[in-house]
């Protein structure tokens, strides 16, 4: 039988730059206190989308879940807003475990940069000219030459950010799939894209990298003039996310496919 979680009762505030960020930090710091780092049991997360992928991104080793406020323009990832009763919401979320994505993009000098990303990782054209793809899954050749303005590889909860924008799947959290999805494929024109299993590595060959330039771009971590980039799911990090009970990330993006 596992034990029950520990009540929550100490937690840390951070806030993005935006001033109602730092006005509520404020209010919040004077009303629960603010914990010490090491001994916060849950980060209150306070701005936008933006903030809480920063926030995800520093606190990568640490494994304390994350619980974010809206305070921002896009909060898909947030809690809505208020002071009241914060300690009773903490206690009564729900969990989200998130694993990101391992990037390792080497670039045409031959040196390998290494980042994670939770939402997505992105090629993208950085000339006037088309980018020219060649897409292994697991070393087999599965598409031989895409041209494109750009290619990504998006984990369940990146799902609803770039790849929908750029018209891929939405994908539940538990469905262990990867969304590889074209950015304004050219040809072949109606290829969109591919469903993998969450085990699977993904490289891309960068075609006429010399004369077709791409940059490869994890998250907010970009790397330019790329020849080849090997993208696959790390399990080895688990991501922790609290939402209030009844808007857990699981049923918004549920919810998330039935919008119009």
């Amino acid at each position: 039988m596992s034990k029950p979680e520990p009540l929550v009762t100490r937690l840390a505030f951070v806030a993005s730059d935006r001033p109602e960020a730092q006005e509520a930090r404020a209010a919040l710091i004077a009303r629960y206190g603010q914990a010490p780092d090491e001994a916060a049991q849950v980060i209150v997360a306070l701005g936008g989308d933006g903030f809480m992928l920063e926030t995800l991104h520093e606190n990568l080793k640490n494994g304390r879940p994350i619980y974010g406020m809206n305070r921002g323009s896009v909060g898909f990832l947030m809690n809505d807003y208020s002071e009241d009763a914060l300690l009773e919401r903490i206690n009564a979320a729900e969990r989200a475990i998130i694993h990101p994505l391992a990037m390792t993009a080497v670039d045409t000098d031959g040196r390998a940069h290494r980042a994670l990303a939770i939402n997505e990782v992105s090629l993208l054209r950085q000339t006037r000219q088309t980018a020219k793809l060649r897409i292994s899954i697991d070393g087999k050749v599965r598409l031989a030459e895409l041209s494109c303005d750009g290619a990504l590889v998006a984990t369940p909860a990146g799902s609803t950010a770039y790849n929908l924008s750029a018209h891929g799947p939405i994908i539940p959290l538990d469905a262990k799939v990867l969304a590889l999805t074209p950015i304004s494929a050219f040809r072949p024109r109606r290829w969109r894209g591919a469903l993998l299993h969450h085990t699977a590595r993904v490289t891309f060959d960068i075609l006429e990298a010399d004369k077709r330039p791409v940059s490869a771009v994890a998250d907010n971590f970009e790397v330019r003039d790329v020849a080849k980039v090997h993208v696959e799911e790390n399990r080895d990090v688990a991501l922790h996310m609290l939402f209030d009970a009844g808007r857990s990330l699981e049923e918004r993006v549920l919810a998330e496919q039935f919008s119009v």
